[in-house]
């Protein structure tokens, strides 16, 4: 089932049948990573293009376009994605693809700590040695939102005295090596990390829900495949492995 899916979606939307493989670069924030790596290979096989894959964080990967930088596809934030498209970066009509919530993260075989209310996580985290989370300097949204939530849970200065700031990639694998005791990050971040247990999302009164949308660079050297990647992106096939990854729909 999940094969006709796919060549049925991608029918619709892959380039004019006899049309050369194209070469797809895609600049990614982190949290949809392992999205894109899990459903490349699938789209690749079945268009006979070739996707090169390129990690940041949203506000790094802003910049690096604003300079220039060439690139087909971009996922980013639907406000990074905007300012992009009125820049003339970006092609008008980017979809939203999925959100995903934040979680709190400790090394396997780690007694998980309380964070069922907002109470409970604020002890949590003062009770913890030492938390890990992206460096709001890195303009990583997880690491711009947990310091505007520590201010306005008034425990900003005890947190950041122990704090291991992260400039990007997954928090997880430093609680798992042992570099911090419990860590905050986007869901989808923490769940393939080998030795890090996800301890749960964020109490619903103080989750905040990422939003990534996926546009077309107004300069993409074959739009026809830029285009069918981010139709496959938005499809029904990608639906069970945003689920498996730990994301959802964009509401």
């Amino acid at each position: 089932m999940r094969a006709l899916v796919l060549a049925t979606v991608l029918a619709a939307t892959v380039a004019v049948p006899g049309a050369g493989a194209a070469d797809i670069k895609v600049l990614t924030a982190g949290a949809f990573k392992q999205v894109v790596l899990a459903l490349v290979p699938d789209f690749e096989k079945t268009t006979g293009h070739k996707v090169t894959l390129d990690n940041d964080t949203v506000g790094a990967l802003v910049k690096r376009i604003e300079g220039g930088e060439a690139f087909d596809v971009a996922i980013l934030s639907p406000a990074a994605i905007d300012s992009l498209t009125k820049a003339g970066k970006i092609a008008p009509g980017a979809p939203a693809l999925a959100r995903v919530g934040v979680g709190v993260v400790i090394k396997a075989g780690a007694p998980p700590p309380d964070i069922t209310t907002v109470d409970a996580f604020k002890q949590a985290l003062l009770a913890a040695k030492s938390v890990a989370y992206i460096d709001p300097a890195a303009g990583g949204s997880s690491g711009i939102y947990v310091a505007g939530l520590l201010d306005r849970l008034g425990i900003a200065d005890a947190v950041k005295a122990k704090a291991r700031l992260i400039k990007g990639g997954a928090v997880a694998e430093h609680v798992a090596a042992g570099e911090a005791e419990i860590g905050i990050h986007q869901i989808s971040e923490i769940l393939p990390v080998k030795g890090a247990i996800l301890v749960g999302p964020l109490p619903k009164e103080i989750q905040n829900y990422t939003v990534y949308a996926a546009g077309v660079g107004a300069a993409a050297r074959d739009g026809d495949a830029a285009k069918a990647l981010v139709a496959f992106l938005s499809g029904p096939a990608a639906a069970p492995v945003l689920q498996a990854k730990g994301m959802e729909p964009a509401k």
